[in-house]
C-alpha cells in the first residue's frame, strides 16, 4: 500500500503536517499483517443499505437490539465447594446479575472426582469441584433452574455434567425441555489450545454429536455447543485467526449433525459462539460484525432455510491475557475499553474480567467492580440509545471486509485439508496460533507493542492488592469425605449396571451417551465414574509435546538484550561443549499451556537446549524426566493456582532421586505473595506475568552457572 491508495486532497494537506514527508509512512499493520490507513472513505467499502436484524445481520441478528434489551450481564465464577460458590453466584444476582456462567475446576474438567491421585493440587483451585449430582443441587440450591439461564465452560467431562445438571434440575421438580442455557461442548478447540480433553478426537466427535442429538429432541430452550474462539486468542491467536478457526469449528459441528440425519434447522438456532475481546478496540468491533457475516454465508451454504439458523448469537468475554500483575489497577480501564469493543460489536452476553486474576481468583471486591463496568456501560455511557453505533464508519465497513476476507481464506485453507477436524489432527492451528504468541511475546519484549506498566511507563514500587486464596486441602478434604457418603449410601449395583450400560453404548457406537449418562446420575455414579466408563471403550488421550522454534529470534534480531543473552549462552557451549538443559513442565490438570510453549520456543531461540514435558504430570513424573534427560533447570509454568503444593512436592521427588543440584524455577500467575513461600521451599526464582523472557534467559543461565545461587 502506498499514497496512491490515499485521497489527494489528503495528501496534500498530510504532506504539508509532514513538513515534506510521505504520508504513506503512516499506513500501518496489524498483527496479522492487515494494512490499516490513516484515513479512510466512502470509496475504501462497498456501500451497503443493510439494516440491523437484516440477512448477514452484520449490524446485529435483532432490529432494535440493545434499545429494546440490553445485553446479558453473566459473570464467570466458581471456586472451591458448591455451597461457597452457590452463595456467591446468589449474591451477584441480587446484585445486577443477569445469568449464570459456571467454571469448573481442573479435576471436574478432566473427568477426574476429587479423590483421584492426579489431581491433588487441582481441586477447588480454578473453579468450583463437582463430583456428583448432589455438588449439581447444591451449585443452584435456591436459584430456580426453569427461570434462571445457566451456562457452562465444560468440554472434556461434559457428558457426566450436562446429564448431573439434567438430573439437579429432575430433583429440583424442573423438566429438561424447561432448562435454560448453554453448555460450551467446543472439543475442537481443546485440542487446538485449552487441552482439557479427556478421549481421542474421533471419539470426542461423538459426543458432541450425541449431544447435539438429545438436546434437540428433549430440551428445546438449551443451547447445546458454545463454539468458542476466546482460548484461541488467550493461547494467542490472532484476530483473523480466532476469528476463522472458529467458525471453522462450528461447519465441522454441523457437518457432524447433519451426519446423524439432523435436519440442519432443527440444532442450529441452539448453536451459540464465545469470542474474547481484546484491547486492539476497532477490530474486535469489526471482529464481531465479520462473524456475523461470514456464519450467515456459511448456514446458507449449509443449507439452512430458517434465519434463526444464520444468526450468530455469541457470549463475549475480555481478555484475560491482557490483564497484568504489574501495575493490576490499570486492569480496570482495559477490561472497561474491551467491554465497550464487545456491545459496540453486537454481543449478546457479555463477562468482564476482575483486575485481580492475572494473580488469582476474583475477590468479592474485584468481582464487585468488574460486574459494575457492565452496569456503568449499560446505564450511564448512552450505547443503548442506538442500534450499531458504529455502522457507517469507513473505519469500522472497511476493517468488516478485510477481516471477512481474510478470515475466508483461512476457512478455505482449512477446508482443502479436509474440514477441522483433520485440521487439528494434522496440527496446522496449533502450529498457527503457536508462532502467533512467540511473536507476539517478541513484540513486548523489543517494546513495539507497548503494555502500560509492564514495558512502558513502569512503576518504581509494586502495587500489593488483596488475593483470594483457596484452601485446596480443606477442600479436596470436604469432597472426598462427601463422595465416601454417597457411595455407602447409593444403590451400588444399580450404579454398577448403568455404568456397564453406558461402556456398551460407547463401544457399540450406537445410542446415546447423555441419555445412558442420565440414567446413572440418577444412581449417583461420580463424575469420575461415568468418564471412565466411556474411557473403557474409547481411551485417554495424551497430545505429544512439541513447540515452534526459529519465530521469537526472528522478531528479537535487532534487540541488544536478546543478542547479548545470546552471546553468553555461546560462550557456555564453548566452555562447556554442550548447551545449558531446560525442561519446561506443567504439573497437575491445567492444559492452558502458552507459557510453556512460548518459553520453550524463546528459550530454544536464545540457544538453550529445551525439553517439554507431557501435559498433566505429577511432581513425581517431572522429577523422574529431570533425571532422565540430566538437565540443569526445571521450569514449572503454573496458571491455576497449584502451585504451593505441586512445587514443593517436585523438589522434594528431585530430593529423594538425589538430584536436590536441579535448580527449580517457576512461572505464570504466581501471586507475589506466594513468592517467598516458593523459595523457601527451595525454588531458586520465580518470574512473574510480564516477565522479559530475556532477563529470565540471564537469569536461569545465572543459576546454571553458579552466579545466582543462594541470593
Amino acid at each position: 500500500m502506498s499514497k496512491e491508495d490515499l485521497p489527494n486532497a489528503w495528501v496534500v494537506n498530510a504532506t504539508k503536517d509532514l513538513k515534506g514527508a510521505d504520508p504513506s509512512t503512516l499506513i500501518s499493520n496489524t498483527p496479522d499483517g492487515l494494512a490499516v490507513k490513516p484515513l479512510y472513505i466512502a470509496e475504501d467499502h462497498a456501500q451497503s443499505t443493510e439494516l440491523p436484524g437484516d440477512e448477514p445481520f452484520t449490524r446485529g441478528i435483532r432490529a432494535t437490539m440493545y434499545t429494546g434489551r440490553p445485553w446479558t450481564i453473566r459473570q464467570y465464577a466458581g471456586f472451591s465447594t458448591a455451597q461457597e460458590s452457590n452463595a456467591f453466584y446468589r449474591n451477584n444476582l441480587a446484585m445486577g446479575q443477569k445469568g449464570l456462567s459456571v467454571a469448573f475446576d481442573l479435576a471436574t474438567h478432566r473427568g477426574y472426582d476429587s479423590d483421584h491421585p492426579r489431581v491433588t493440587g487441582d481441586v477447588g483451585k480454578a473453579g468450583v469441584a463437582i463430583d456428583t449430582v448432589e455438588d449439581m443441587k447444591t451449585l443452584f440450591d435456591g436459584i430456580p433452574l426453569d427461570e434462571m439461564s445457566v451456562s457452562m465452560t465444560m468440554n472434556g467431562a461434559v457428558i457426566p455434567t450436562l446429564a448431573m445438571f439434567i438430573v439437579a434440575g429432575e430433583e429440583q421438580g424442573v423438566d429438561r425441555a424447561k432448562l435454560t442455557g448453554t453448555i460450551q461442548n467446543d472439543i475442537l478447540k481443546e485440542f487446538m489450545v485449552r487441552n482439557t480433553y479427556i478421549y481421542p478426537p474421533e471419539p470426542s466427535m461423538r459426543i458432541v454429536a450425541d449431544i447435539i442429538e438429545y438436546t434437540a429432541s428433549d430440551m428445546p430452550r438449551f443451547n447445546s455447543i458454545s463454539i468458542s474462539g476466546y482460548h484461541m486468542q488467550e493461547a494467542g491467536a490472532s484476530t483473523v485467526q480466532e476469528l476463522a478457526f472458529t467458525l471453522a469449528d462450528g461447519m465441522e459441528y454441523v457437518r457432524t449433525a447433519k451426519a446423524r440425519g439432523l435436519d440442519v434447522d432443527a440444532f442450529a438456532p441452539r448453536l451459540s459462539f464465545f469470542f474474547c475481546i481484546g484491547m486492539d478496540f476497532f477490530m474486535e468491533v469489526a471482529k464481531l460484525r465479520a462473524a456475523r457475516q461470514l456464519w450467515s454465508r456459511i448456514m446458507n451454504e449449509m443449507g439452512a432455510k430458517d434465519q434463526r439458523s444464520k444468526m450468530l448469537r455469541t457470549h463475549c468475554q475480555t481478555s484475560g491475557v491482557s490483564l497484568t500483575e504489574q501495575d493490576p489497577y490499570n486492569n480496570i480501564v482495559r477490561t472497561a475499553y474491551e467491554a465497550m469493543a464487545a456491545v459496540l460489536g453486537g454481543t449478546q452476553s457479555l463477562h468482564t474480567n476482575a483486575f485481580d486474576e492475572a494473580m488469582a481468583l476474583p475477590t468479592e471486591t474485584s468481582a464487585r467492580v468488574a460486574r459494575n463496568t457492565q452496569l456503568i456501560l449499560q446505564h450511564e455511557t448512552g450505547v443503548t440509545r442506538t442500534v450499531d453505533p458504529l455502522g457507517g464508519s469507513h473505519y469500522i465497513e472497511s476493517l468488516t471486509e478485510d477481516l471477512v476476507n481474510a478470515a475466508w481464506e483461512q476457512i478455505q485453507e482449512i477446508e482443502s485439508l479436509g474440514g477441522m477436524t483433520q485440521a487439528v489432527l494434522d496440527g496446522l492451528p496449533k502450529r498457527r496460533i503457536e508462532s502467533a504468541a512467540a511473536e507476539r511475546q517478541a513484540r513486548v519484549d523489543n517494546g513495539s507493542d507497548v503494555v502500560v506498566g509492564v514495558n512502558r511507563y513502569r512503576l518504581d514500587d509494586p502495587v500489593s492488592v488483596d488475593i483470594l486464596e483457596v484452601d485446596n486441602t480443606k477442600v479436596r478434604a470436604e469432597q472426598v469425605a462427601q463422595l465416601k457418603t454417597i457411595k455407602a449410601s447409593r444403590d451400588n449395583a444399580a450404579c454398577e449396571s448403568a455404568l456397564q450400560h453406558l461402556t456398551k453404548v460407547a463401544q457399540a457406537n450406537e445410542g446415546n451417551l447423555l441419555e445412558a449418562a442420565v440414567v446413572a446420575a440418577r444412581v449417583r455414579a461420580t463424575l469420575g465414574e461415568i468418564s471412565t466408563a466411556m474411557e473403557e471403550a474409547f481411551g485417554r488421550y495424551q497430545a505429544i509435546p512439541e513447540s515452534v522454534s526459529g519465530v521469537y529470534g526472528k522478531q528479537q534480531e535487532n534487540s541488544p538484550e536478546f543478542q547479548s543473552v545470546k552471546a553468553k549462552v555461546e560462550d557456555f557451549v564453548s566452555n562447556k561443549q554442550r548447551r545449558p538443559h531446560l525442561l519446561v513442565a506443567k504439573m497437575g490438570q491445567d492444559g492452558h499451556d502458552r507459557g510453556a510453549k512460548v518459553i520453550a520456543s524463546s528459550f530454544t531461540d536464545i540457544g538453550f537446549e529445551v525439553d517439554l514435558s507431557e501435559l498433566f504430570v505429577t511432581p513425581e513424573e517431572v522429577a523422574k524426566l529431570c533425571v532422565e534427560k540430566n538437565v540443569d533447570v526445571v521450569g514449572i509454568s503454573s496458571l491455576a493456582g497449584g502451585h504451593k503444593s505441586l512445587v514443593p512436592a517436585l523438589i522434594n521427588a528431585l530430593a529423594e532421586l538425589d538430584r536436590s543440584d536441579i535448580a527449580v524455577v517457576c512461572g505464570g500467575v504466581i501471586p507475589e505473595q506466594d513468592y517467598e513461600f516458593l523459595k523457601e521451599a527451595g525454588v531458586v526464582e520465580v518470574f512473574g506475568p510480564g516477565t522479559p523472557v530475556t532477563d529470565a534467559a540471564n537469569a536461569v543461565l545465572g543459576h546454571i552457572l553458579g552466579e545466582r545461587r543462594n541470593r
